[in-house]
């Protein structure tokens, strides 16, 4: 639960920046746990999630945009960007987070954060990219 936590936390930061154009120098995670206090080990994979998704971000949304078929970023809900964001930095660069957990985790916060529709959208896109990835592997 202490991850998904963390998770909701990037997905809080991760919006405010989209919708500010804040860029990763520019974050101020001191105000943001002054304001949602959390234990270090949910800070620590929270600024993680947000400083890996937004060093990679060009490439993220590359990847995002090939499986989006019809679909611009900037038209997609800020909420669903930012998930699909960070749990495709995941699916990308957390080898010790199995695919189906971060597709998982992704789901749930689409859930409780977005539209009814959002989580199966973020499933659809996520699995494309979780396939693609498998793919490049082998």
């Amino acid at each position: 639960m202490k991850r998904r936590k963390a998770r909701e936390y990037a997905l809080q930061i991760l919006y405010q920046c989209d919708l500010t154009k804040d860029t990763p120098d520019r974050l101020n995670f001191e105000a943001f746990w002054k304001e949602n206090p959390a234990p270090d080990d949910v800070k620590a994979f929270t600024e993680e999630l947000v400083r890996g998704t937004l060093k990679n971000l060009a490439h993220i949304d590359s990847l995002i945009k090939s499986v989006a078929e019809h679909w611009e970023m900037k038209r997609m809900a800020a909420v669903d960007r930012n998930i699909l964001r960070f749990a495709t930095y995941e699916l990308l660069y957390k080898n010790d987070v199995p695919a189906a957990v971060t597709l998982n985790e992704a789901i749930e916060i689409a859930k409780k954060f977005s539209a009814k529709e959002s989580s199966s959208f973020i499933n659809g896109l996520l699995d494309r990219i979780a396939r693609k990835l498998k793919k490049r592997m082998h």
